[in-house]
């Protein structure tokens, strides 16, 4: 006999015969065997053709609310806030609020602000139950005030949150300090979005040295495989050029410059800020804007000198492909 075909046991078609008929059963009044039918309205289910009432006081789980148009649909749905890595514990516990007011916006008796108090206290306490909590929660904290200091986006700070969490599951913390592995997360997070922000950026807003900086971030890459590509110059122009009020055009001309001095592989083993720096004062002197290399140097965080060699060597690149 073929392995293929397979045999049913007499007890087996019992089997099947009885799952069949319970469910047909299910669906069917057990008086008259009609069609059962669900009254949403009051809870029930109800044979359509003798009405007899075979389940009563069921679950609504609808909204308690009507709304007659989409817009008033979306005004009255209430949901939780959505889950976000940026807190220790996902957004999931209770906030009791700081003001002192009632539900009404009356202010609170003096017993009754003390006794918020201590609520409060508590609410805190209970929301951190282990050390490794209280570390997350301290260095989440510390990505969220460099985040908003350096103007970065939500979803920077989201990654940021969820490669330091990585670090502390995977044991990295011992031998170094929160401040340095959160903001080692950060520049790392930065990068990975495309919008990098320099060493120095990174230090001037952190609590650690920028030594300790790299060498965190060195190590968080190595050990967490993290891939990241080498910064490019170019996605520091925009902002530059926005800090400094340069038009499109000289954003446009920016660009162009750093290209040529791709192709031409002058780029290679030069800072990508100092290249962007040279590269947006070139392109406001070449569409006649007034932009100074002081002005220039206090936006990119870059020295003066470091700006004229690298704009020295973007204009030469520029000329060699313009003779060629």
């Amino acid at each position: 006999m073929s392995d293929n075909v397979r045999t049913y046991t007499a007890e087996h078609v019992d089997d099947e015969q009885e799952t069949e008929s319970s469910a047909d059963e299910e669906l069917q009044c057990p008086e008259c065997s009609g069609q059962l039918a669900t009254d949403t309205e009051h809870g029930e289910t109800v044979c359509a053709d003798c009405g007899l009432v075979v389940e009563e006081d069921e679950i609504d789980r609808g909204p308690e609310w009507r709304a007659f148009d989409s817009r008033e649909k979306d005004e009255k749905s209430r949901v939780g806030a959505p889950t976000t890595n940026m807190m220790h514990d996902k957004g999931l516990s209770t906030n009791i609020g700081w003001q002192d007011k009632d539900a009404y916006g009356k202010s609170l008796s003096s017993r009754q602000r003390e006794k918020m108090q201590r609520l409060r206290t508590w609410n805190e306490r209970f929301r951190t139950r282990d050390s490794k909590e209280r570390n997350l929660k301290q260095a989440l904290g510390e990505i969220d005030r460099m985040a908003s200091a350096l103007g970065l986006p939500e979803n920077v700070r989201e990654t940021a949150s969820v490669i330091y969490r990585r670090a502390l599951d995977e044991d990295l913390l011992p031998g170094r300090s929160i401040e340095g592995v959160s903001t080692a997360s950060l520049y790392a997070a930065a990068r990975q979005a495309g919008t990098p922000r320099s060493l120095d950026e990174i230090a001037g807003v952190s609590r650690v040295e920028k030594d300790e900086i790299a060498r965190t971030y060195r190590y968080v890459v190595r050990e967490l495989k993290l891939e990241i590509q080498p910064a490019d110059p170019e996605s520091y122009v925009p902002r530059f050029a926005s800090d400094l009020g340069l038009s499109d055009e000289s954003e446009r001309r920016a660009r162009q410059l750093l290209d040529t001095a791709k192709s031409q592989g002058i780029h290679s083993g030069k800072s990508p800020v100092g290249l962007a720096a040279a590269a947006v004062y070139a392109a406001s002197l070449l569409t006649n804007e007034k932009v100074t290399q002081s002005e220039v140097s206090e936006v990119a965080n870059i020295s003066e000198v470091t700006i004229r060699n690298r704009y020295h060597e973007l204009l030469e690149a520029e000329d060699g492909i313009a003779m060629s």
